[in-house]
């Protein structure tokens, strides 16, 4: 994360997908004791033990969480990380399109409580849908790249697109 800077020290980040935690902790040690950190997860996570580190249960699929992430802010985000995974089936077009639905949810999501120049990290999987979605993230972002993180293995289709400095979408 830090290689791509787009978390910073004091920086309010919203993680999608939360658990187990690694990406929350991460999030901690950059933002430091003057940022926020957010999870959401459909499952429990262990707490961090920090007071600038919530945990929320909720479904990115469902409106109300975005209504809850709002609730909880102190002010928009200025990142917004999400790392979920549909229930892999083994069936790789059915996977790639539920990724790719999932990561649809997290940039609806991301451009309802970003601040102007934030910026979105999020899991696709490599198929045919996503210069789809790729094209999507560009309209809201000036700046947009994947990557594949060191932490992911190297024959794994799971690669990251990156938008850095949020912008509003022509026409919302």
């Amino acid at each position: 994360m830090n290689k791509y800077g787009f978390i910073k020290p004091g920086d309010v980040v919203v993680d999608l997908g939360s658990a187990p935690g690694g990406w929350l902790q991460s999030s901690r040690r950059i933002v430091g004791e003057k940022g926020f950190v957010l999870g959401v997860d459909l499952r429990t996570v262990e707490p961090i033990g920090e007071p600038n580190v919530h945990v929320i249960i909720g479904d990115v699929t469902d409106p109300e969480t975005t209504t809850r992430i709002k609730a909880i802010l102190p002010r928009p985000a200025d990142a917004v990380i999400s790392d979920i995974s549909p229930n892999v089936s083994g069936v790789w077009e059915l996977d790639h399109a539920r990724q790719i639905d999932l990561a649809r949810h997290s940039l609806r999501i991301a451009t309802s409580i970003l601040a102007d120049n934030g910026n979105f990290f999020v899991k696709v999987f490599q198929g045919e849908m996503l210069d789809d979605f790729i094209r999507e993230v560009e309209k809201c972002f000036l700046t947009t790249r994947l990557v594949k993180p060191k932490a992911s293995r190297s024959e794994s289709a799971e690669i990251y697109l990156l938008g850095l400095n949020y912008r509003e979408a022509p026409g919302t």
